[in-house]
């Protein structure tokens, strides 16, 4: 679990297990590696499943994005989130994979992406939670590529504002804008789906 221990004074968040055992494996403390990967890889697996809809190849993006912070670990900066950090080097290798393979063959591959419910369901619960996430799903996949990262970072990845600022390379403002409207267009899509079931079938309205 990725801990945060609250905020600091004046609102910043307070620095996480993986930030601290990032500055030591920096250092040169080799142990930290392992609280780090234990921190940041099941994070990094599901952004990267959903995002390529392939375990395999998600995989492989994870274990390329640590190569790479331990490539760059003597430049990292003492005191930095690793956070933000770690999830932009796996959106870049994300898209350059996607680029590479393409989308049909990544999904020779297939894998729906869920969160285990917390409680036990009964199986008519199962089935609206799972139908709701598979259209959900559809929904994210005909947002544009902008709003949908946005959300998926802000909503279902769990980081601030600020955070996905720094993983996207855009202001804050930027960031609450286009998750405003990909929520927006999400709610009109599931208001259509209601209304009338072949709306799924159809694009979101941005």
């Amino acid at each position: 679990m990725f801990i945060r221990g609250g905020s600091e004074p004046g609102g910043a968040p307070s620095r996480t297990l993986a930030d601290d055992a990032m500055d030591r494996y920096a250092d040169g403390d080799a142990a930290a590696f392992s609280t780090l990967y234990e921190e940041l890889a099941p994070r990094l697996l599901r952004f990267a499943a959903r995002r390529l809809q392939s375990h395999v190849a998600a995989e492989d993006v994870v274990q390329q994005t640590f190569l790479h912070i331990h490539s760059a670990r003597a430049r990292f900066t003492r005191g930095a989130a690793v956070l933000p950090w770690a999830y932009a080097i796996a959106r870049r290798l994300a898209i350059d994979l996607h680029r590479r393979h393409g989308r049909e063959d990544l999904r020779a591959d297939p894998v729906a992406v869920h969160r285990e419910p917390s409680s036990p369901e009964a199986p008519d619960e199962q089935v609206h939670r799972m139908r709701s996430e598979a259209a959900l799903r559809g929904d994210l996949g005909r947002l544009p590529p902008a709003l949908r990262e946005a959300f998926e970072l802000l909503k279902l990845e769990g980081l601030s504002v600020a955070e996905c600022a720094e993983v996207l390379g855009i202001t804050r403002g930027m960031v609450k804008i286009r998750a405003h409207r990909a929520t927006a267009a999400l709610r009109h899509a599931q208001l259509r789906r209601e209304l009338d079931p072949r709306a799924s079938e159809r694009e979101v309205s941005t």
